[in-house]
């Protein structure tokens, strides 16, 4: 898939020294916790400084669960075209994957065309996040005009790396997307507007309803559907508005489809429930979302189509 011979380097941690001259030169070692040296290992070149925390996440190591995650995604590969670009002698990393085989014209004279494309962005210095988006593309050829729409997203720090099974996810959503035999419908989810209190009573009596023990009354848990909102919050400013540069929880409605992408990460990205058996917490959840999918409440809010 993508090209390694520009990322074929490793990258370490180095101490920093303070240089005082008041009283004859000589050098200070400074603390860890104040900072560190990010550089590469082959050449020494500096890439920039780091606190004590960073975890160093080697380039092969992300373009590896990249090339994981687009093949797990029943994304169809042939004949794709996939670009590495290295910035400023490795500081920062761009892959771009273009998916030939799911083009579509959408003129007769097939002068304009939709071709869905990934891009994949990261650095050594954090000047980039671990940042993907997957998307559909337009590119008018006798004005140059490029313009998508995203239908996947995901960002991380670089400390943290990136939940592969997540991203994996958010790919098989868009590969149905593109693909699928239920791409109309999908299509019509990312145009059916919903408002944000029409989403916190949704997931109230679906994904987190919970029974009370005590009045066996239904009461949402809380907790689960607070992540959920904050999931689909940032799929929202990610896919419908303008990512990084727009607030955060600034928009009051979504989307079918954002709703949709919330509800399959949060069944998929299961390291932080409290389980030791984090692979039946995955199993229940995707099992949740089916049945979301069947739902009553589903069926009503899909009946909004514009």
């Amino acid at each position: 898939m993508f090209s390694y011979d520009h990322i074929d380097f490793e990258v370490e941690k180095a101490p920093l020294y303070h240089k005082r001259d008041d009283a004859g030169i000589y050098f200070n070692n400074i603390p860890r916790h104040v900072g560190s040296l990010i550089r590469r290992k082959d050449n020494k070149q500096p890439f920039g400084i780091v606190k004590e925390g960073y975890e160093i996440v080697q380039y092969k190591e992300i373009v590896n669960d990249v090339e994981v995650a687009l093949m797990e995604s029943g994304i169809n590969l042939q004949d794709a075209e996939f670009d590495t670009t290295v910035y400023n002698y490795g500081r920062q990393l761009e892959l771009r994957a273009k998916f030939t085989a799911h083009r579509q014209f959408i003129s007769k004279t097939q002068a304009d065309s939709v071709v869905p494309e990934l891009v994949f962005r990261t650095s050594h210095d954090s000047t980039w996040a671990n940042n993907g988006m997957m998307g559909l593309w337009r590119s008018m050829c006798f004005n140059t005009l490029v313009s998508g729409n995203k239908l996947a997203a995901v960002y991380g720090r670089h400390t943290k790396n990136f939940n592969l099974p997540s991203f994996t996810a958010k790919l098989k959503n868009a590969a149905e997307f593109i693909s699928g035999d239920g791409v109309k419908e999908m299509c019509n989810w990312y145009d059916t507007v919903v408002e944000r209190e029409e989403v916190v009573n949704f997931f109230s009596t679906t994904l987190a309803k919970r029974t009370d023990n005590v009045s066996r009354n239904n009461k949402p848990n809380k907790v689960i559907l607070s992540h959920l909102m904050k999931i689909f919050d940032e799929e929202n400013r990610h896919l419908h508005g303008r990512g990084n540069y727009e607030g955060y929880a600034k928009r009051n409605k979504g989307s079918l489809w954002t709703m949709y992408n919330a509800a399959t990460h949060w069944s998929s990205h299961s390291p932080n429930a409290r389980s030791r058996q984090l692979q039946n917490v995955r199993v229940q959840r995707e099992d949740k979302v089916r049945k979301m999918l069947n739902s009553d409440e589903w069926n009503t809010l899909k009946e909004k189509v514009a």
